[in-house]
């Protein structure tokens, strides 16, 4: 990380980082919802089994050191491609311009995983055209994960 050690201030202003992760949700029962009323000699009622994850869904985000940019819940059924995702960027690059005004003078230093989306041509050339430079990612490399969002 030559960039790193020349000047970890400019470094770190101009680092955008992008991650997906899955959020499961359910519906838990409140407290107030399970209580019932019966005698102190009854038997509890059986309960059954609660699911912890009814569902769960796709969320892309975008952050940089001063928090989150962008926050995509991916439409359920659609596949990310390289069309999706070039849209993304457009879009963080729209919001980084509205939220970070003067801060990214010089190019974005972004950070994304190796997902085929993100790695084919016309994804290469949009980057380049908006701006960015993408550091490559080892695709087993724990130490070049930033986070697990």
């Amino acid at each position: 990380m030559e960039f790193f050690r020349r000047d970890p201030n400019d470094f770190l202003s101009r680092l955008v980082i992008m991650d997906e992760t899955w959020l499961c949700h359910y519906d838990p029962e409140t407290k107030q919802q399970s209580m019932e009323w019966r005698h102190s000699g009854s038997p509890h009622p059986k309960k059954f089994r609660v699911e912890k994850s009814t569902g769960k869904i796709l969320v892309l985000i975008f952050w940089d050191k001063d928090g989150i940019l962008l926050i995509e819940y991916f439409p359920k059924g659609q596949s990310i491609n390289a069309e999706y995702y070039l849209s993304l960027l457009v879009q963080l690059k729209d919001i980084l311009k509205e939220k970070r005004r003067g801060m990214f003078t010089k190019e974005v230093l972004f950070l994304h995983d190796n997902v085929p989306a993100h790695s084919v041509r016309a994804t290469q050339k949009k980057l380049a055209y908006l701006d960015f430079q993408c550091f490559d990612h080892s695709p087993y490399s724990p130490d070049l994960a930033p986070s697990d969002y």
